[in-house]
């Protein structure tokens, strides 16, 4: 099977883009040096319309922090840098997520399996309990180390 464009993938294109900018800001900003969403957008080639709406959501949920102005623009603050993954996938896809049935069912449980059930509720609980362990600094720090690309 290829991949494509269009194939649906766990998160959301906003949670995407969010996840992207945050890990960007982490490791390109500080409090003395912020960057600006055009600059994001360029980089990470993401719509700076929709990304500036990911951005504006993630300060009102105080997981990036911002200063206004000419010389504005957004940075992480100490308490930002120990979000936990799973917070900003909570914030951007909701909490069900990590909770949804993988086909869609309105009850699905180990009670009440739907046929995919017991092959996925480990993987889904798996990636749950690494992203609750996973804060955006540690990721920052791994592209630092240039390991990853952006």
């Amino acid at each position: 099977m290829s991949t494509t464009q269009s194939e649906s993938h766990v998160l959301s294109k906003s949670c995407q883009y969010a996840l992207r900018a945050v890990v960007y800001i982490a490791a390109n900003a500080t409090p003395s040096h912020l960057t600006g969403a055009q600059e994001m957008a360029d980089s990470l080639e993401i719509p700076k319309h929709f990304l500036s709406k990911i951005l504006q959501q993630l300060t009102r949920n105080q997981l990036v922090s911002s200063t206004k102005g000419p010389n504005g623009g957004f940075y992480l603050s100490e308490e930002n840098e120990r979000t936990t993954i799973d917070r900003i996938v909570e914030i951007m896809d909701g909490p069900g997520l990590f909770k949804a049935c993988v086909l869609g069912m309105p009850e699905c449980s180990a009670v009440h399996p739907c046929p995919l059930h017991f092959q996925a509720v480990d993987y889904r609980d798996g990636l749950y309990h690494k992203l609750k362990r996973l804060t955006i600094q540690e990721l920052a720090d791994v592209v630092h180390k240039g390991h990853v690309q952006l």
